[in-house]
């Protein structure tokens, strides 16, 4: 993530999957950089709606998310370098979920409500 400047915070979003934080605009633009293959948020401002949440807590700079061990705690591990929320709020609709487990993933939210013996 790129320097973001304060007029711009307000359009932060965290992506309901990865929890990586981005301008909204980036995510219609570009994509979630984790989880485009399977959540297509390129182009579709629906999706971007559904998908992400302007509600989250903490930020986390990863550099290196394979050695790290702050990424091993929130589960990032083999995601891009960035910056991510700790947690994340909101619900992604039922057949995003199924979406994602018919591509071979499992959804774990971000929210807190699964805990680590769960995941």
């Amino acid at each position: 993530m790129s320097f973001v400047p304060g007029s711009q915070q307000r359009h932060l979003r965290a992506c309901m999957v990865c929890s990586i934080v981005q301008i909204q605009q980036r995510f219609i633009r570009e994509g979630c950089p984790n989880c485009e293959s399977f959540l297509g948020l390129q182009n579709h401002p629906d999706s971007v709606q559904e998908c992400t949440s302007q509600v989250f807590e903490g930020l986390i700079t990863l550099a290196d998310p394979k050695r790290s061990w702050v990424a091993r705690w929130q589960r990032l591990e083999g995601y891009v370098p960035g910056v991510y929320a700790v947690k994340v709020v909101g619900q992604l609709p039922e057949e995003v979920v199924q979406g994602i487990e018919d591509a071979g993933g499992r959804y774990v939210p971000r929210d807190g409500t699964v805990h680590d013996d769960d995941a």
